[in-house]
């Protein structure tokens, strides 16, 4: 299966850049390239890829607005979506993921990571940079704290709490599934467990209520695991 993505930057040698590593992989092939929010939303909707790959920074429409319009909680059909951004400039990752984003990274995350997102996205799963896990949500997270997170529908097991912290600090599947010395199939089990209770729709909302609800240390030392 050919993973079919769109690019939006309004940066030409980034776009270019990123089409180049993507191209690359033997299974992704880029289908569009926007220079901007609204060019990037008629150019999902029309071409309908399995991931958009998206800056938040663009002008005419920003890549916040374009996420929740292509995948936000109220769109009936969604299209997978992966940020890139600069931590030290960017100050809107987190509402990207609230718009409905499945996953981030920095732009200068390595052409292996970048293409393991967008095959974790168009699974229904998600890659995080673990820098931007622990320094990025963590620090928004003190906002949300004080608006009362959402509360389970069920208490969550002690299990699934294990797995809420292992999903909060990036871990992919396999390495959670290494780490609790269980099988894959009983973490998507768990996981998806954990997304019912939660009433969230990826695991990027699993990590985003984890740090609402102070689950997770606020000194970054998850920062520095990889």
């Amino acid at each position: 299966m050919t993973i079919r993505v769109v690019i939006a930057d309004d940066q030409s040698i980034i776009r270019a850049g990123l089409a180049t590593i993507l191209d690359a992989q033997p299974d992704i092939e880029v289908v569009g390239q926007a220079a901007d929010g609204r060019e990037a939303i008629d150019l999902a909707l029309r071409l309908r890829p399995d991931v958009c790959l998206f800056d938040i920074t663009m002008p005419d429409v920003d890549g916040i607005t374009a996420t929740r319009q292509i995948a936000g909680p109220d769109v009936v059909d969604p299209i997978a979506v992966v940020i890139v951004t600069t931590f030290d400039t960017d100050e809107n990752v987190y509402g990207a993921l609230q718009a409905g984003a499945r996953g981030f990274l920095l732009k200068d995350a390595p052409p292996d990571q970048l293409a393991a997102a967008l095959r974790a996205a168009t699974r229904g799963d998600a890659l995080i940079d673990p820098a931007v896990t622990a320094r990025l949500l963590d620090r928004f997270a003190a906002t949300e704290r004080a608006a009362a997170p959402r509360q389970p529908v069920d208490p969550l097991t002690g299990r699934e709490e294990e797995l809420l912290i292992s999903v909060a600090r990036g871990l992919t599947n396999a390495e959670i599934a290494t780490e609790h010395h269980i099988s894959a199939s009983t973490v998507k089990f768990h996981l998806n467990g954990l997304m019912t209770k939660l009433r969230a729709r990826n695991r990027v909302e699993l990590a985003m209520w984890a740090y609402e609800t102070g689950r997770m240390p606020s000194t970054g030392a998850e920062a520095t695991r990889r």
